[in-house]
């Protein structure tokens, strides 16, 4: 090579650095991605999470002792409990449900309203009670309601009226 002439150089001075400038670049854009990955991971997770508190699927870690029945269960705890006056069937569904239909002989307290520990009160912690509900959530919040003031002989028709008028039992209307 002669006093005069260029030669080509590299882009860094050193091949090393080169190299570990590529590898530095790779892993922030890697990062930058899984970060917005896990980000949004983490999003969707706390609005399936609050979808489950707002919608009272919570309800169910209440610890309630009642057993669970299907219909059938349940019809035939009503049919062995005919003029059994300490069998209480409980729908604590609104009063429209009620009246669009009910299973025989329930008594009827909406969970819903303020007035609805008030109402359980008044009946006997001595009776075995029948609770259900359209779906069988509301009933479980009125189970767990119950628990806590001392009714310890509950059954759960676990997926409601809507089961039962499902498996072909009968309502009055």
């Amino acid at each position: 090579m002669t006093h005069g002439e260029r030669t080509a150089r590299p882009f860094c001075s050193s091949p090393v650095l080169a190299l570990d400038s590529v590898i530095s670049y790779i892993q922030e854009t890697l990062n930058r991605r899984y970060f917005r990955r896990i980000a949004t991971a983490l999003v969707i997770a706390v609005i399936v999470l609050s979808v489950f508190f707002i919608t009272g699927q919570v309800i169910r870690s209440c610890g309630s002792q009642a057993q669970s029945v299907t219909s059938q269960e349940a019809f035939d705890l009503i049919q062995e409990n005919q003029g059994n006056p300490d069998l209480i069937i409980l729908d604590v569904r609104t009063s429209s449900e009620y009246r669009a239909g009910l299973i025989s002989g329930a008594l009827n307290i909406d969970v819903r309203l303020p007035s609805f520990g008030a109402s359980l009160e008044l009946l006997s912690r001595d009776d075995t009670y029948l609770v259900y509900c359209r779906t069988g959530n509301r009933s479980r919040n009125a189970l767990c309601q119950m628990e806590k003031l001392g009714f310890s002989n509950s059954y759960h028709l676990s997926n409601g009226i809507t089961e039962w008028i499902g498996a072909g039992f009968p309502v009055n209307r």
